[in-house]
């Protein structure tokens, strides 16, 4: 039986981005999620970041952050290893994606989270335990 992998931040841009290249890479099946109310990355100061929603297309974050940085290429995005990431991101799939909108991509039978407030995101709303069933949860 070949098991079902997600891994989950708060961004689906930097830790489960990385895990679900490098899982996949091992071949296995992984798909990746963020849980924020919206994709967050760096910006000009902690207090600008540059937001976007899940589902927007990471070559559109990267023309967007281009667009912003007129020296992109040797620009602070380029620095702090945003555009790295980002050309990462698109070679792994083409958009963030929401851990509560996904449903629809099925059970998994093992879920990474990055962060403890992640983890009580991606818990919440799941059953105690089943019938004659461990939950399986570790923090």
């Amino acid at each position: 039986m070949r098991l079902r992998h997600a891994m989950v931040c708060a961004s689906n841009q930097n830790r489960s981005m990385e895990a679900h290249f490098l899982l996949q890479k091992q071949g296995l099946d992984v798909s990746s999620y963020g849980t924020g109310a919206q994709v967050k990355l760096p910006g000009p100061s902690v207090r600008e970041p540059n937001v976007y929603a899940f589902g927007t297309p990471y070559r559109l974050m990267l023309d967007d952050l281009k667009r912003k940085d007129p020296e992109f290429r040797l620009g602070r995005y380029r620095r702090n290893g945003l555009l790295q990431m980002l050309k990462r991101n698109l070679g792994v799939k083409v958009a963030p994606q929401r851990w509560q909108d996904n449903a629809a991509d099925g059970a998994f039978d093992v879920v990474f989270t990055f962060e403890e407030r992640v983890f009580d995101m991606v818990t919440e709303g799941l059953p105690i335990s089943w019938p004659g069933m461990s939950t399986g949860l570790e923090e």
